[in-house]
């Protein structure tokens, strides 16, 4: 272990945040403390009761860093946003990699209502995070249809107009707020109701809707009335998830844990106005078994720093480790007293025992279907092992060549590591050197580049340093003999196999030595090298979309009048994006450097149509 004496000597006796890095500058490990100089100093002393986790850990350090905070809430929520930035090694994760929508309605004239994945410090007004997008989109597009929301992003506060509605308005979807018709005063009240709705409380838009509807039957219009009718349905349909569970109207989280293996599965339930609207479950890593107290705490930190409404009250089944900490930080977000506690009596304990249920069936479920895919995998990366004869394939790398007509080609290189993906070394290559739609040269290119870079990085841990125990190459004898060719040039022995596909573009036989090995489509192995295929094959189109798409706005804005390359550089390096080039003002736009008057009215002008 490293001696570290000269620098906890020159810690201070104040609050903040450390960063424990390993070698490879990599942070490890991400804590918080009240006092920086006896926390971090704890670690390297030679106490007995020291965990597995913190030992392992302490072998690892290779350097630390530390940030003075306020106070002890500011470190906590410091420490939450390292976690997530940098995902610690030997920190307790939420290992929730979806970003979950919100609803956004817009802070300006006409207000708009939208789904976003970030909730901004601005002056729009959010909601969420919802678990599920596809209910969001629901829920946007029924709203949008009962009160008549405009889609548009016509800037109303600068004046912005337009000579005839769009389509929307001669459906009867928006009242064309666009040509000056829309009502200001109804369109507010309109926001209003949704809003009221999107905090839960359905059933005044139900009364609003239920009104309308009775309205136009009185007038005999049974049409309007079956149309309101029909939104009456959606909104039932929409809500019928929900569960009465408690009589008092409360808004409430409710909580519960369960530990099995190396997984500990989180339950969490949304209650809003006595009733459990939506709910979500967490897995997260157990491998160091850490205590239920601190994996509540970490979980509660972690979750509650990124989301936008918070209840009065949280309760678990499990009290975590710095719940008066928890609180004052909840508070500091909240502006309001959150209370955090473990119920004893009454409904609040049900409630704590069926969440706590959930994370049995959910967790017990998800160690099912991690066991039947470890099966599948491990069998079909065994096969492949027997059938090549190559003993062991630790990392295996596969690689695809994708183009239009031979435009913007690209080259993808996926790794498994063990049967599994590894997604951090994933590697994308824009090819340099080949005119024109050649496969074989650009799949050349690719592995010289990929080969010449490991030779200076061997036997590092990350990136080209890693050398594969196999190459896949998407493609037959041809593809095969251009990657045996560059690997033997370049001095190394890495055997090469190729896919070879039937008629119908379907993976048919391995390829390797010259001969084909066909493949039951029924097998593990097919199975496994499909998804290896499959991947290999995304990343290289996702990477090639990418590239054309920028190529077609960049083309898009030379055909305006005075933009030339130099001009659209600014534009794009001012702006961040053509979208915001699209909407931005004249004034704005004469704002970016190179930008005149008449450059900015030809801009303006052209993404109107005009």
């Amino acid at each position: 272990m490293k001696d570290f004496k000269f620098e906890l000597s020159r810690l201070p006796d104040l609050p903040g945040v450390y960063l424990m890095k390993d070698d490879n500058d990599e942070i490890i490990y991400v804590g918080k403390a009240k006092n920086l100089k006896n926390r971090v100093r704890s670690y390297f002393t030679s106490d007995s009761n020291k965990s597995l986790k913190v030992i392992k850990m302490v072998e690892k350090i290779n350097s630390f860093e530390y940030i003075i905070v306020e106070n002890e809430v500011e470190a906590l929520v410091l420490e939450s946003n390292f976690i997530k930035e940098h995902r610690p090694h030997y920190n307790i994760l939420l290992r929730d990699d979806k970003q979950y929508p919100y609803i956004m309605i817009t802070n300006e004239k006409f207000p708009r209502i939208m789904k976003v994945r970030q909730v901004l410090n601005d002056k729009n007004t959010y909601f969420g995070p919802y678990p599920n997008a596809y209910a969001v989109n629901d829920i946007i597009d029924l709203l949008q249809n009962i009160f008549k929301i405009r889609t548009c992003n016509l800037n109303f506060d600068k004046g912005q107009k337009l000579k005839r509605p769009c389509l929307n308005y001669y459906i009867g979807k928006c009242d064309a707020p666009c040509i000056g018709k829309a009502d200001e005063t109804l369109y507010d009240e309109n926001i209003s109701q949704i809003k009221e709705f999107l905090k839960g409380r359905e059933e005044n838009v139900k009364n609003y809707l239920n009104g309308k509807m009775l309205t136009f039957a009185k007038d005999l219009n049974f049409e309007k009335a079956a149309e309101y009718r029909d939104y009456l349905t959606s909104i039932d349909s929409l809500m019928e998830r929900q569960k009465v569970t408690n009589i008092n109207g409360e808004n409430i989280d409710i909580i519960g844990m369960y530990k099995k293996e190396d997984f500990v599965c989180i339950q969490i339930f949304f209650m809003r106005d006595g009733k459990i609207v939506d709910r979500e479950h967490f897995i997260m890593d157990d491998k160091w078994q850490d205590i239920n107290e601190e994996i509540m705490n970490s979980f509660m930190q972690q979750f509650y720093s990124g989301v936008s409404y918070l209840p009065k009250e949280i309760i678990v089944d499990v009290e975590p480790t710095d719940i008066k900490l928890l609180e004052k930080m909840l508070f500091s977000i909240k502006k309001s007293k959150v209370h955090i506690h473990v119920p004893k009596r009454g409904n609040k304990v049900n409630l704590v025992n069926m969440a706590r249920e959930n994370a049995v069936k959910m967790l017990i479920e998800f160690l099912r279907k991690r066991d039947e895919r470890e099966r599948t995998k491990n069998l079909g990366l065994k096969n492949l092992e027997n059938t090549l004869n190559i003993h062991p394939l630790d990392r295996i790398e596969a690689y695809d060549i994708s183009n239009t007509s031979g435009v913007n080609s690209v080259g993808s290189m996926v790794v498994f590591e063990n049967g599994v993906k590894a997604s951090k070394e994933y590697r994308k290559f824009k090819i340099r050197g080949v005119e024109g739609p050649d496969d074989y040269a650009s799949m050349r290119e690719v592995l010289t580049r990929r080969l010449n870079r490991a030779i200076g990085a061997q036997n590092q841990d990350t990136g080209f340093g890693k050398i594969p125990d196999l190459i896949i190459v998407d493609g037959g004898l041809g593809h095969v003999n251009i990657a045996e060719s560059v690997v033997y040039e370049l001095g190394f022995k890495i055997p090469v196999i190729g896919l070879a596909k039937d008629d119908k573009h379907k993976t048919r036989a391995i390829v390797i030595d010259k001969k084909e090995i066909d493949l039951d489509r029924n097998s593990a192995i097919y199975r496994f090298l499909y998804s290896i295929q499959e991947e290999v094959h995304r990343f290289a189109i996702d990477y090639h979309k990418n590239l054309r798409s920028k190529s077609i706005t960049t083309s898009e804005l030379e055909n305006i009048k005075g933009l030339g390359k130099k001009r659209i550089e600014k534009l794009y390096s001012h702006f961040k994006s053509v979208k915001a080039i699209k909407e931005a003002s004249i004034e704005e736009l004469e704002k970016c450097e190179g930008i005149n008057k008449n450059v900015a009215k030809a801009i303006y002008e052209y993404f109107r149509g005009n």
